[in-house]
């Protein structure tokens, strides 16, 4: 056998590190992890820890292309500010059958018209939560934070100062958003224009029925509490 090292190519390495991680990476952990990996190791592993940030871009680009060409049922998806790798939406069906999540997954209807609520006016208080709904949300908000989707973010300058409830990064995950820029309808519900006819702006069961479709096709290492109230 050859006693001679080969070194592996940039995107291989950001290929295992997106593998490993159980979580999306940003370019600066990546990059970080170089920096931290040469300084550990030493050697050939140095030569890595000059590489900047869009040189890996462009191996996060060639890798994500080569996914895509070899069809392999991977690929690379931008998700809450970093990258993760992940299976095929048209793979999902057999993922979740596998992984047994297409029950656990899934919010209840509850859940999910909370946390729709908290998404799109966060930061907001939890009777404010209730005077949309209705109902009572205690039980319900108490499963959202336990699941890691909801926060408490702050507290009002209310009497009592009372939390205030936003989303989290576990969120932005779950439904494979980059950001909450990307929530369905955000553009919509910004719209300022009074001429424009509120009939436009869709409703929020229409929002959870799209972030509801989302979290079926992102298929992730979520817990199996189902947020039931």
């Amino acid at each position: 056998m050859s006693g001679i090292e080969v070194l592996p190519e940039l995107k291989q390495i950001i290929g295992a590190l997106l593998f490993a991680a159980k979580k999306p990476l940003t370019v600066k952990e990546l990059r970080k992890t170089l920096v931290d990996a040469g300084k550990q190791y030493g050697g050939s592993c140095e030569q890595f820890s000059a590489i900047r940030e869009p040189e890996l871009l462009t191996a996060i680009e060639e890798l994500t292309a080569e996914l895509a060409h070899s069809s392999t049922g991977l690929c690379i998806a931008e998700v809450a500010h970093g990258f993760r790798l992940q299976n095929e939406i048209n793979c999902g069906p057999w993922v979740r059958t596998l992984l047994d999540k297409g029950r656990t997954s899934k919010l209840s209807k509850p859940a999910l018209e909370t946390l729709a609520i908290i998404a799109y006016r966060q930061p907001v208080l939890r009777s404010e939560i209730e005077s949309v709904r209705g109902v009572a949300v205690d039980q319900v908000l108490r499963n959202l934070v336990e699941m890691q989707l909801a926060k408490v973010v702050a507290r009002s300058e209310l009497p009592g100062r009372p939390w205030l409830f936003g989303t989290t990064q576990r969120f932005l995950e779950h439904f494979g958003l980059r950001s909450l820029n990307d929530l369905p309808g955000m553009e919509e519900l910004k719209r300022t224009n009074p001429d424009e006819k509120p009939e436009q702006t869709k409703t929020f069961p229409e929002i959870e029925n799209e972030l509801e479709q989302r979290a079926q096709k992102a298929v992730t290492e979520d817990d199996d509490e189902s947020g039931e109230a």
